[in-house]
């Protein structure tokens, strides 16, 4: 073979190479950047996390919770609470000392809670309260205290949420006291019971 041929046959193995290279890189990037263009298609079929945020329904055994328990859920941002009341809870908020602490004991104010919680313990069932916890008056959020008669709270404390920015006060069904910052009631939001223990925030009871 000539010199020139060698020369020739050189260039064109080299020429291969850097053709074979180019290629695999290429394939490489394409599919990566077909991979990186899916994904937010792929991610587009689910629910976004402002959708979630903007009302999705949250489930809550209930068959969990202990007599006198509570638990903090978030729905729309906001802290839900569910608390088990025990018989004792229930009976002391239907004494009529009791009611006259409070400014609106009747649930009056309808858009302070769903038709189907217009009632004495505000609650589909008497044992659950499901209410968002954020008081009425400048939107912090309230301590639970179920203690009966604390020092700091007086005689005449039955157990309840205590706001500790400006004081207002909330029975164990969310009812406002008189005389506290708080216009009215903590807010029930929409509820219904999958079963008899499983509730769902979120969904109406009276659209299921």
């Amino acid at each position: 073979m000539a010199a020139s041929d060698t020369a020739s046959f050189e260039v064109s193995a080299t020429d291969l190479k850097k053709r074979k290279l180019l290629v695999a890189t290429a394939t490489v990037v394409g599919a990566a950047g077909l991979v990186a263009s899916g994904i937010p298609f792929i991610q587009s079929w689910w629910p976004s996390e402002r959708a979630r945020a903007a009302g999705a329904p949250v489930q809550v055994d209930a068959s969990k919770l202990e007599a006198g328990q509570q638990i903090t859920v978030a729905w729309r941002g906001r802290p839900v609470w569910v608390l088990r009341r025990t018989p004792e809870m229930l009976l002391r908020m239907q004494t009529p000392q009791h009611l006259q602490h409070l400014r609106d004991p009747d649930s009056a104010v309808e858009s302070q809670q769903p038709p189907y919680a217009r009632n004495r313990f505000r609650s589909i069932h008497d044992e659950h309260l499901v209410v968002i916890g954020i008081c009425t008056h400048l939107g912090c959020v309230p301590t639970f205290r179920p203690d009966v008669a604390p020092d700091d709270l007086g005689a005449d404390w039955i157990g309840g949420y205590f706001c500790p920015c400006h004081g207002s006060r909330f029975d164990l069904a969310g009812r406002v006291f008189v005389n506290v910052p708080a216009p009215t009631n903590l807010v029930i939001p929409p509820y219904h019971y999958i079963s008899d223990t499983l509730i769902e925030v979120g969904v109406d009871s009276s659209t299921v």
